[in-house]
């Protein structure tokens, strides 16, 4: 286990950094189809719905096979890297997007009358007023997200990305020693996720004391 620690550290390092840029690509994608949703802009409100439903009912491994292995046939080939960030974030922007609009619709719309009424424009009722508000209901709803999103990534390997679960397949299939393996891999991803989540008790809790979310 200590001869092969530092090839679960390489790992982790690579799956951290998938992790943190689909992630950041999921909240882009998941606060502008929320705000489609929230303004019920047509026909684009009627695309988003059909990209959540889609993304949200089939696996990230299917989708990674898609990328992966049908695109080729269209004449588009992706690296593997690209390959686990699109999937990855297109994942995650569906999830991100549920968890925007359900803090946007839990605010009452008379603060965007009032806002309106007092010559703020629609912008800066959502900037300064209604957005605040949503972000700290939803934050709950994304922190859970984050830590689904970074478990997720123990599929990449089916792209052949060296992430933690290959590693940890590779060590199997080479030397048999199935319970090291397992057990290094658990306390891996116990070392990645374990600080999100004190970190988003902590936040979730500093906001509740702070009258937000109520």
């Amino acid at each position: 286990m200590k001869e092969y620690a530092p090839m679960y550290m390489e790992a982790a390092k690579l799956t951290i950094s998938i992790g943190i840029v689909g992630i950041i690509f999921s909240l882009v994608i998941g606060f502008a189809c929320s705000i489609i949703q929230y303004y019920k802009i047509p026909i684009f409100q009627k695309i988003v719905t059909v990209y959540i439903e889609l993304s949200r009912n089939t696996p990230l491994l299917v989708q990674l096979f898609l990328l992966y292995f049908g695109l080729p046939k269209a004449g588009i080939k992706l690296s593997s890297l690209s390959c686990a960030v699109i999937g990855l974030s297109f994942l995650g922007g569906s999830y991100m997007a549920e968890a925007f609009r359900s803090g946007l619709e839990s605010i009452e719309k008379v603060q965007m009358e009032s806002g309106l009424s007092i010559g703020l424009s629609r912008w800066q009722v959502m900037k300064n007023i209604i957005f605040p508000q949503a972000l700290s209901i939803s934050i709950p709803a994304l922190c859970a997200n984050v830590i689904f999103l970074i478990k997720e990534t123990s599929v990449f390997s089916v792209v052949a990305l060296a992430d933690l679960m290959y590693v940890a397949k590779d060590l199997i299939g080479l030397y048999y020693n199935t319970d090291e393996a397992l057990l290094m891999l658990v306390i891996a991803y116990m070392v990645l996720l374990l600080p999100i989540s004190i970190i988003a008790a902590l936040l979730e809790r500093r906001l509740r004391y702070a009258g937000f979310g109520n």
